[in-house]
């Protein structure tokens, strides 16, 4: 896999720019999350002109998020479905089982290896089906002396490879068998009866030929058709025995001597002994073992799959070639970054993914749409910098492609700000769903946060937008642990095992009380719950898993938030300006807001001394500010320009 960065050159100084913002006020529409047109979310709404990375990365740790160049954020005692900020600090990650195997799933498919490996093992299992595990006995006389030496080598039936995989002249070993153990029937009634089963030679593991090296002769072969015969034979004799005793009592004679059952071992000598009748076969001996019928190289520099077979004619290297499987086709996989721009690849992609992962009808999904949503973005884009305070690619809002053999699979939309990358959006394409590429690429990120901390140690974190408890779809965040959620009152981080217990009892908490509310519930565990983590057995069974059935590739992306969709609340609305907020926040000194008017900048503070509007337009205006400053907080609303026109 190679990752690759592009990013553009800027002429700034070193100067992050400067936040413009545009107060919407309270804006109220339909949840797209309950998908209920009657319950309705609340949100405090901003358009951003522009906006630096150090606010944006102060007004997320506030619960703000955005939209393009839209900036909301949800008023969580009146919305139905309150939506909590949610990151990890990537250095405390820890893999579950279930991102484990799709790493490894997307590393097979990368190898080749993905779908083939699957029918091998069915493969491989129909034959243990068929076939069942043998133990072969090798007799065979060493060249130290007469004495006989004797080795006993079990394996299953995956130490040997089927007919069908092994070259053409293990086909012509098998059917040489089977005109052989004709030969030796021709005298017997009873065998001559029966429907003959069709010898499977197989071609004996390299790792059980190491163990006969000290012996004389290189094992090549084996066949157990003689055990499948005899217990043929078997079958038919005991039916034909039970017609002989009706016969016997109905005639009340004796018909004499039953037939003796020539033993498996027996039939194998016979085999062998006609086999070498029949003139044998080229560089190869054939010996009886114990009811095994096998087959030794006598040319121990050639291979088994270049022995010629007597009555066939010596393959050629080019011709044996054409018999082997076809070498697995490698992927190559690459991860570019590149900045937020407009591109009919990445558009392309999306209408795919909207069309049959979402349902969406054609008509529905516009360019103007796309650009508005994820496309158009108010960050100030800050170069890269020596001073390891700012990463290769630089600050500001992203496009990670996904690109396999040059195809765009997959495309996240990012904002990488000082502390953190924020994870917007992400498309890919629905031909891939098996892969899992939200899950993969959410690896990717943590990885890519871990790999930037080398060049800015700031980046700690990874924001995977909202959390909400309350609706099921969106809880696979919570996923990637150790997590943490944002209070929603006094904006604290509180870990994730510890905001469970409470969102299970009520959809809106503030999290920052878990203690007050512990107390008064003892049975509520507040106590660290270790997340999954699998154990070497495990993570050996995890990573060869071939049947992960995941149908969960609906990763919960943020909503397009259109202006157009949502309706001004009432300015007045005192419950809302009045939000329950601890003593200390809510003393905001707004006589220190910047102020846009007609193109200048000026601070309330002056602006009230020197306009000549009238002073109840004055008050009104200070109320909107106490409001605002009370949701972007003292430090942000100190930075950012509030923007009247």
């Amino acid at each position: 896999m190679a990752v690759r960065t592009e990013c553009e050159a800027s002429s700034s100084t070193g100067n992050r720019g400067e936040s413009v913002v545009v107060d919407r006020g309270w804006l109220r529409g339909s949840c797209g999350y309950c998908k209920s047109n009657s319950r309705s979310s609340l949100a405090h709404g901003m358009g951003a002109r522009s906006i630096t990375v150090d606010d944006y990365q102060e007004l997320l740790d506030r619960g703000w998020r955005r939209s393009g160049s839209f900036i909301y954020k949800p008023e969580m005692e009146k919305t139905c479905c309150p939506l909590y900020t949610i990151r990890l600090k990537v250095d405390d990650f820890v893999p579950s089982k279930e991102q484990i195997r799709v790493s490894r799933r997307m590393q097979r498919y990368l190898d080749g290896t993905l779908g083939l490996k699957k029918s091998d093992k069915s493969q491989n299992e129909e034959q243990d089906s068929s076939q069942g595990s043998c133990s072969l006995t090798c007799h065979m006389s060493t060249s130290q002396g007469s004495q006989n030496l004797v080795q006993k080598v079990s394996f299953s039936s995956s130490d040997c490879k089927e007919v069908n995989e092994a070259p053409m002249e293990t086909k012509d070993l098998s059917a040489q068998i089977d005109n052989a153990l004709k030969a030796c029937i021709e005298t017997d009634e009873l065998a001559a009866l029966m429907d003959l089963p069709s010898a499977c030679v197989k071609r004996v593991n390299p790792q059980t030929k190491r163990k006969l090296r000290e012996l004389s002769g290189n094992l090549l072969y084996t066949s157990n058709i003689a055990f499948q015969f005899a217990a043929a034979l078997r079958r038919l004799q005991s039916a034909d025995k039970k017609s002989q005793e009706l016969e016997e009592v109905k005639d009340g004679v004796n018909a004499g001597e039953k037939p003796k059952i020539l033993s498996p071992r027996e039939i194998a000598e016979k085999v062998a002994y006609s086999l070498n009748q029949q003139g044998g076969i080229a560089d190869i001996s054939i010996e009886a073992c114990n009811g095994h019928l096998n087959f030794f190289s006598l040319t121990k520099e050639k291979r088994s799959d270049e022995l010629p077979v007597k009555g066939t004619r010596a393959k050629t290297n080019s011709s044996l070639n054409k018999n082997k499987s076809p070498p697995f086709k490698k992927r190559r996989l690459e991860i570019r970054m590149k900045r937020s721009c407009f591109d009919p690849e990445e558009y392309a992609l999306y209408r795919r993914y909207q069309i049959k992962v979402h349902n969406e009808k054609p008509e529905q999904v516009k360019e103007s749409s796309y650009r508005r949503f994820l496309v158009d973005t108010p960050l100030v884009f800050v170069p890269h910098s020596n001073d390891r305070t700012v990463p290769p690619c630089g600050f500001g809002s992203f496009h990670q492609q996904y690109v396999i053999d040059g195809k765009l699979v997959a495309v996240g939309v990012v904002d990488i700000l000082p502390r953190c990358l924020s994870s917007k959006y992400l498309f890919w394409d629905p031909d891939l769903a098996f892969l899992s590429l939200g899950k993969y690429s959410a690896l990717q990120e943590i990885n890519w946060v871990k790999e930037a901390q080398r060049h800015c140690p700031s980046l700690q974190y990874y924001y995977l937008g909202y959390y909400i408890h309350s609706c099921p779809k969106m809880r696979y965040k919570a996923a990637y642990c150790p997590s943490e959620l944002l209070c929603p009152l006094r904006y604290g981080w509180v870990p994730f095992h510890i905001a469970k217990p409470l969102l299970d009892k009520k959809p809106y908490v503030v999290l920052s009380d878990y203690k007050t509310l512990a107390a008064e519930d003892p049975k509520s565990s507040t106590e660290p719950q270790q997340c999954e983590q699998p154990s070497a057995e495990d993570q050996s069974e995890v990573l060869h898993d071939d049947d992960d059935d995941d149908d969960d590739n609906d990763e919960g992306e943020e909503m397009d938030l259109d202006m157009d969709e949502w309706d001004t609340g009432p300015d007045d609305d005192s419950e809302s300006n009045n939000m329950s907020l601890p003593d200390e926040l809510l003393n905001v000194d707004v006589d220190k807001i910047m102020i846009a008017l007609n193109g200048s900048r000026v601070r309330f503070k002056d602006f009230k001394e020197d306009s000549p509007i009238e002073r109840r337009h004055i008050a009104v205006l200070e109320l909107q500010l106490q409001r605002y400053a009370k949701a972007v907080g003292r430090t942000a609303s100190e930075h950012m320009v509030y923007s009247l026109g």
